[in-house]
């Protein structure tokens, strides 16, 4: 059984990617946007990728291309590497590690932490990444969770780190848009099967899908149901007639009082 996600997540919105803005400066998962997000009392989501030597990075993409001035698959860079490797439309700002961020954060706000798939296919050829980055959060004293679109990575998380609450991200898996995906994958997940299995107790499903009737069945089982990505204050206040809390970007989501 996966421990309660933290309350913290259900009463601060949740910065995506942290609160980036490259015309402030502030790329996506650097650490002037985590800075950003805890200054405004945000929660932060983060994403991690894997290095070479088996580091957790926080990086959205499996390649660097579109993020930072370089170019080629993360895995293929050395943590060292990595951390030398400037972010675009960020002063200074390189590519952290998830060691780093855990120190700048330092349980000031609530941290939710994506690990990306690193099967390539949502399937069962993982593993390193999920128990590096156990080790890391190891003592981490703030409050924090874990979560995955492969329901492989969540239970692989359930055995590295079982104290730390876990959920899925999930989707309306439209097979264009998760092309090149099977059909048939889309199709299973759709109506998310491995919620038990994988010892979730919590869900992040896709802004425009949230009517759908298995999300509002496990809702109002009590599971948690966040959601991304909202992008404007019209669709979240939409998007609250159906979660508990939204995961927000390109506006600020406004805070509880």
């Amino acid at each position: 059984m996966s421990p309660e996600l933290p309350i913290e997540f259900l009463s601060q919105p949740v910065a995506h990617r942290a609160l980036h803005d490259v015309k402030d400066g502030r790329p996506e998962n650097s650490r002037a946007a985590i800075r950003a997000a805890i200054k405004a009392g945000y929660a932060v989501e983060i994403d991690l990728q894997c290095s070479s030597d088996g580091c957790p990075m926080v990086f959205h993409d499996d390649t660097l291309d579109r993020l930072a001035k370089a170019t080629g698959p993360v895995a293929a860079r050395s943590c060292a590497e990595l951390e030398q490797i400037p972010l675009k439309g960020g002063d200074g700002e390189c590519i952290p590690s998830l060691a780093e961020v855990l120190e700048l954060v330092a349980g000031q706000v609530p941290l939710l932490i994506e690990i990306k798939d690193q099967d390539g296919a949502l399937g069962s050829n993982l593993g390193p990444l999920e128990e590096a980055t156990a080790r890391v959060l190891s003592g981490y004293r703030g409050a924090v969770a874990l979560m995955s679109f492969n329901p492989n990575s969540v239970a692989a998380l359930a055995r590295s780190a079982p104290q730390i609450a876990r959920g899925l991200v999930t989707s309306a898996y439209d097979p264009e848009a998760w092309s090149p995906l099977p059909v048939l994958t889309c199709d299973r997940l759709r109506d998310i099967p491995d919620f038990d299995s994988s010892q979730s107790s919590f869900i992040s499903h896709e802004v425009g899908d949230l009517s759908r009737q298995r999300v509002q069945e496990l809702r109002a089982s009590g599971v948690p149901v966040l959601c991304w990505t909202v992008t404007s204050r019209q669709a979240e206040n939409e998007a609250r007639r159906w979660v508990d809390n939204v995961t927000f970007e390109q506006y600020l989501s406004p805070m509880p009082a």
